[in-house]
């Protein structure tokens, strides 16, 4: 299929959109063909619908002209979903940026998907509530791109991912079929739950235009505590303890020796000369209960390695520890600003094998990596820190990255704990999934989505490239 479109059908595009929601000079155009994976395909016209007609009328038109679509929020992602391989369309949801319910009795709010995070939250708050999810982007990503990757971050480890606080949704199917998934109740079991499959599809299903947002009060006190370890694997067996004893953590975060360094060049010296792994803990819930719930957790995080475990008193001092996490961003930015970054999953009690073979396959390959994540969950953020223009050194990391993903099916992990799937690991997916039950998947696919519009070429290994004609 050709990149350039028929001109009745932009034609058509246009009458239905106006000038301001169909785009088609190419240096606009340009803008919407990346996202933060780095990897970019000109689309051939850039729509902006501002409702959820608009947008059943669109995939309407590009199912009688077969023209390939990629729904997009702001572009954060990392795995190239967002990616127009296939030229067509690509739907922003920038316009659909409205909060259109706020329900704090019944602890909803309904939402079109271009609002950001940042927004929810802000509104939740103003009602003494929040949204759990709370990916390192919220400040400029949109609900529709958190519901696409089911999207979370540290708080997931206690509230849940985006699939845990989603009561139902609005939709138009790639065939051009609206739906309504989910309920605007904290129970529901009539007929089969669309609104889980929906989240985490990565838009190759269908559009989602309005989300029904599960809310939790925000808690009345947080305490934070930072615990440096001598290694990692001491660090790794904390967690495991933490996350064993009665009370959750609502944030425990990760850090390695190479983080660790990294950290120090950047910062300077804020850390033990002798850590070699650190854990940020936040515990949260009632102020009458939180010194004896965080005791509970400070005792579940010493072991004969631990060096120190520093209580924040006052915000200053919340700042204070937190610093030394918020300063791993824009080391690595600094030191590998095109590193490959993989955020595996294992089940807790295997974090300490999960660490250890990272660092032995640090070695087979001599490829730097650097892990740093949501421990709570298992979810690890493995960074291989690589020079891409060194041809060698990108063969062998492409093989420490196969030797990872095995590492971790064999640990019973899953390849993908929020990123998603999109074009990167796209090849990797038979490895977690067995043909079988990709089959049934693909037929899932092919009933939403019959000509095979939304998002070709992503989510699943050797995806077609174009869609059907």
């Amino acid at each position: 299929m050709s990149n350039a479109l028929p001109a009745e059908s932009l034609a058509a595009l246009r009458d239905l959109l106006g000038e301001e929601g169909c785009i088609t000079a190419i240096d606009e155009r340009w803008t919407y063909g990346y996202d933060n994976s780095r990897q970019h395909a000109l689309p051939d016209v850039v729509l902006r619908p501002t409702s959820h007609e608009q947008v059943l009328d669109i995939l309407r038109l590009c199912n009688n002209y077969r023209i390939p679509l990629v729904a997009r929020g702001y572009g954060t992602n990392t795995t190239g979903a967002t990616v127009p391989v296939c030229g067509g369309a690509v739907l922003s949801m920038e316009r659909m940026n409205h909060i259109l319910r706020v329900d704090p009795a019944n602890r909803l709010m309904l939402v079109q998907a271009g609002v950001t995070n940042q927004d929810v939250q802000h509104a939740a708050a103003e009602h003494g509530f929040f949204w759990p999810p709370d990916p390192t982007s919220a400040a400029v990503c949109s609900v529709g791109g958190n519901l696409a990757c089911n999207a979370a971050g540290p708080r997931a480890v206690k509230y849940g991912t985006t699939r845990d606080n989603v009561f139902g949704l609005r939709a138009v199917t790639g065939g051009g079929v609206e739906l309504r998934a989910g309920v605007f109740t904290s129970k529901g079991v009539v007929g089969y739950d669309l609104t889980r499959l929906l989240i985490g599809s990565e838009g190759t299903l269908a559009v989602i235009t309005e989300a029904t947002l599960k809310l939790t009060p925000l808690a009345q006190a947080r305490q934070t505590l930072q615990a440096s370890y001598r290694d990692v694997h001491s660090a790794a067996k904390a967690v495991a303890a933490i996350m064993a004893q009665p009370v959750t953590p609502c944030a425990l975060e990760f850090l390695d020796s190479q983080a660790i360094a990294m950290i120090r060049d950047y910062a300077g010296d804020i850390l033990p000369r002798e850590a070699g792994a650190l854990l940020m803990i936040e515990v949260d819930g009632p102020a009458a209960c939180l010194n004896e719930a965080t005791q509970a957790v400070i005792e579940a995080a010493r072991n004969e390695c631990c060096i120190e475990i520093i209580q924040a008193q006052t915000d200053a001092e919340v700042a204070a520890l937190w610093k030394t996490r918020k300063a791993l961003s824009p080391a690595l930015r600094k030191i590998a600003p095109k590193k490959i970054n993989e955020d595996v999953v294992v089940p807790v009690s295997h974090l300490p094998e999960l660490i250890d073979g990272l660092t032995r396959l640090a070695e087979v390959h001599q490829i730097t990596i650097v892990n740093f994540g949501h421990a709570g969950n298992g979810n690890i953020h493995v960074n291989l820190l690589i020079d891409p223009d060194d041809q060698n050194e990108m063969a062998r990391a492409q093989l420490c990255l196969s030797d990872v993903f095995d590492l971790v099916l064999k640990l019973d992990g899953t390849l993908s704990g929020e990123h998603g799937i999109g074009l990167v690991k796209r090849d990797y997916v038979s490895r977690e999934i067995e043909p079988d039950t990709l089959t049934l998947m693909q037929a899932i696919k092919a009933q939403f989505d019959p000509l095979g519009l939304l998002n070709p070429g992503k989510k699943f290994p050797h995806a077609k490239d174009q869609p059907s004609n």
